[in-house]
């Protein structure tokens, strides 16, 4: 190379002067190479070529190696020799056999007609004329019409190379008339080496850790990484160092993103909040902060799913360690979950939503599902229960309450001892059948199943739970289900108020029904004859199954649902009372705050209210008391 080409060379672009030259070259494209050296050698160079993959891949580099290999003052050859004069020439994109076209610019019947001309002219130094039409999908469909009778039978020694990133906008009229390469996008290893490469021939000092930020960085694409490489070298020099490439790429701080999924695995919303502000402090946008943590979210899914880390993830010795460490410890529901609310915030952030308002909703409500009343949400609740943490020790000491029957503990099943009178709550005993209505056993579910704030904190004093939540997991937990009719009334309540958090009109239509009948796995639910269009919504199977997964979740069986009309509910003669009486009330504030019920003028005698109790005369109410 002259002197006098010296400085135009150096002006160059750093991606520009290390494209591929030959074949050998190229990284990553091994299928096409060897049909284009089988095609070379061969003798057997079609006249139409269509190059199909995302950008930066390789598909220009590649047309151009094709027409050095055609010229060649050596050739045709497979191994060009760069030092003829068409070799340099293509190479700088000053050769007049080799004509590189933007179609994107270019896109119209009159560009196409210049173009059919010059294809009748012969090559002036070389053999093949070679056109290359870049971003191809953007001619509109009269210059295809136009340009389709060229391209079937051009002159002879004339080769055209199509290049485009959405085949599907090209005609198959086009299409048929072409060979096509698809080009692949390349792995983090193989964009490694190619800027390993540059950086050993440019003089370029980067440890093994930026190399591989910077590979991961660029998505697939060669040219992003050669890009991104010139641009360090700007900013610090010829030697780069890692949080070089950080701060180039503006990639958040490990640290931050490690915190804040600890954080939201163990349900500190404060804590997630305050990594995303330390992060915004640091001048980072929100939005690229939420790609990063989506990204971070990815990488914890695929090592807890393969058990490893890949060697895609592979970035330092240090920071796999630490990402198979968060791995093992972060639940696996608590990642696909946040994976879920950062990608629903996202998708606000492009409707044009504030990304950081998104982010921060997208935090809480992955730290703290009982703030998402949605069944997804729900769900996650009960996992995170199931998973040991809390589970274990509320579902063996709590006592779960009857909506009108005394409090009494969970009893567990055993194939040796019978029930025993007086016997502690600490010492588990069989549930058996009831026998009668008087000799009821106590259910493990009511609508009612938080426990008091001394038993909460002797259970479980550093896992809180949401009142359904909880009661979800304690079925979750006993072996003993809800399978008789009188159970089911007992959670019935409690499962219309699921529903409601999901769907609040079925809650209404179902707030109607009462359960009037069990069979085996045959659950009956009665409506008054006046609600006969109700009963038709219920039926609806989509509605159907709302329900029907309520029931489940909370009593632990799935049930066959069936409806019916019963003329007993047309004068109130419900099977469940369709809203819980004043004491019921009382009781729950009681229970849920720990509080003290304080004797007043206007409360009755308790033999008075037991004697109404026994003969099923409704409570009075406070004013009606008083007076």
């Amino acid at each position: 190379m002259s002197v006098e080409e010296q400085p135009q060379e150096q002006q160059r672009s750093l991606y520009r002067r290390h494209r591929p030259r030959t074949f050998a070259e190229v990284v990553g494209q091994e299928p096409v190479v060897r049909t284009l050296r089988n095609a070379v050698e061969r003798g057997k160079v079609h006249h139409a070529y269509l190059f199909v993959g995302s950008r930066g891949t390789g598909k220009t580099s590649m047309a151009k190696i094709l027409a050095a290999c055609l010229n060649c003052e050596r050739g045709p050859t497979t191994e060009p020799c760069g030092e003829c004069e068409s070799c340099l020439s293509i190479a700088r994109a000053t050769s007049l056999d080799v004509i590189e076209m933007d179609a994107a610019s270019n896109n119209s019947v009159d560009d196409i007609r210049e173009l059919r001309d010059s294809v009748a002219y012969a090559p002036v130094s070389g053999r093949r004329k070679v056109y290359i039409l870049d971003e191809a999908h953007m001619l509109s469909t009269a210059a295809w019409n136009a340009f389709l009778k060229t391209l079937e039978e051009p002159p002879p020694n004339t080769v055209f190379v199509l290049a485009t990133t959405e085949a599907g906008k090209v005609p198959a009229t086009v299409v048929d008339r072409c060979h096509r390469f698809d080009f692949h996008r390349p792995t983090v290893e193989q964009i490694a080496s190619v800027v390993r490469r540059a950086a050993a021939a440019e003089s370029i000092e980067i440890p093994p850790p930026a190399v591989a930020a910077l590979a991961r960085s660029a998505t697939g694409s060669f040219r992003d990484a050669l890009g991104t490489l010139e641009q360090l070298v700007t900013y610090s020099g010829a030697a780069i160092a890692l949080e070089d490439v950080l701060a180039v790429l503006g990639v958040a701080d490990a640290r931050l993103l490690e915190e804040t999924v600890d954080a939201v695995d163990s349900a500190d919303a404060r804590r997630a909040l305050k990594t995303l502000e330390e992060c915004v402090e640091q001048g980072r946008d929100a939005a690229s902060f939420a790609a990063d943590l989506e990204v971070r979210a990815r990488e914890l899914l695929v090592v807890q799913t393969l058990g490893e880390v890949p060697h895609e993830l592979a970035l330092t010795p240090e920071a796999d360690a630490a990402l198979r460490a968060q791995a093992e410890r972060v639940d696996h529901a608590t990642v696909v979950r946040l994976l879920e609310l950062l990608g629903e915030a996202m998708e606000g952030v492009r409707a044009g939503a504030d990304a950081r308002t998104r982010l921060e909703l997208a935090l809480v409500k992955a730290a703290r599902p009982a703030l998402d009343s949605s069944m997804r949400a729900l769900l996650a609740r009960i996992e995170r229960l199931e998973g040991g943490r809390v589970v274990s020790a509320v579902a063996a000491e709590r006592e779960v309450p009857l909506p009108d029957a005394p409090r009494a503990p969970k009893q567990m099943p055993s194939a040796t001892q019978g029930p025993a009178a007086g016997q502690p709550a600490a010492q588990p005993a069989p549930a058996q059948p009831a026998a009668s209505a008087a000799q009821a056993p106590p259910v493990p579910v009511s609508p009612d199943p938080v426990p008091a704030a001394s038993e909460r904190a002797s259970a479980a004093p550093a896992a809180p739970a949401a009142p359904l939540m909880a009661d979800a997991a304690v079925v979750a937990d006993a072996p003993v289900m809800a399978e008789d009719l009188e159970a089911v009334c007992a959670l019935w309540p409690a499962a219309v108020d699921l529903v409601r958090s999901e769907n609040a009109m079925i809650a209404a239509v179902i707030g109607k029904a009462h359960p009037v009948g069990v069979d085996g796995d045959d659950l009956v639910l009665a409506f008054a004859p006046t609600d006969q269009f109700l009963k038709k919504k219920a039926e609806d199977p989509a509605n159907r199954m709302i329900v029907g997964e309520a029931l489940r979740v909370l009593g632990g069986k799935r049930w066959r649902l069936s409806y019916e009309l019963r003329d007993e509910l047309a004068s109130g003669q419900a099977a469940v009372p369709a809203e819980q009486s004043d004491e019921d009330w009382i009781r729950r504030l009681k229970e849920e705050f720990d509080a003290e019920e304080v004797p007043g003028e206007w409360e009755p005698a308790p033999e008075i209210s037991a004697q109404e109790d026994e003969r099923g005369a409704p409570a009075a109410t406070g004013n009606e008391k008083g007076a």
